[in-house]
C-alpha cells in the first residue's frame, strides 16, 4: 500500500488510463478484472516486483533504441 502511495499509483497505470476519473483507492480492487480481460484477449498486463518491472522496462528501451 505504501509503495502505491509513494509512486503515485504507477503500479496501476493501466487502470488509471482506462478509468481516469476513478479514485486511485479503487484501482487495486478492479485490477484482477482487468487482468482477466487482458488474458482473454491475449493482451499484455505486466505484474511483478519493482526490480523485475524496472529491468523489463530497461530491456524494452534498449531494444527499441537499437532499432533506430
Amino acid at each position: 500500500m505504501l509503495f502505491h502511495i509513494l509512486t503515485g499509483n504507477l503500479s496501476h497505470q493501466i487502470e488509471h488510463h482506462i478509468f481516469p476519473d476513478m479514485p486511485a483507492s479503487h484501482y487495486a480492487r478492479i485490477a484482477p478484472q482487468l487482468q482477466a480481460i487482458c488474458r482473454k484477449y491475449n493482451l499484455p498486463y505486466n505484474t511483478g516486483r519493482f526490480g523485475t518491472q524496472f529491468r523489463q522496462m530497461l530491456g524494452r528501451i534498449r531494444h527499441l533504441a537499437s532499432q533506430c
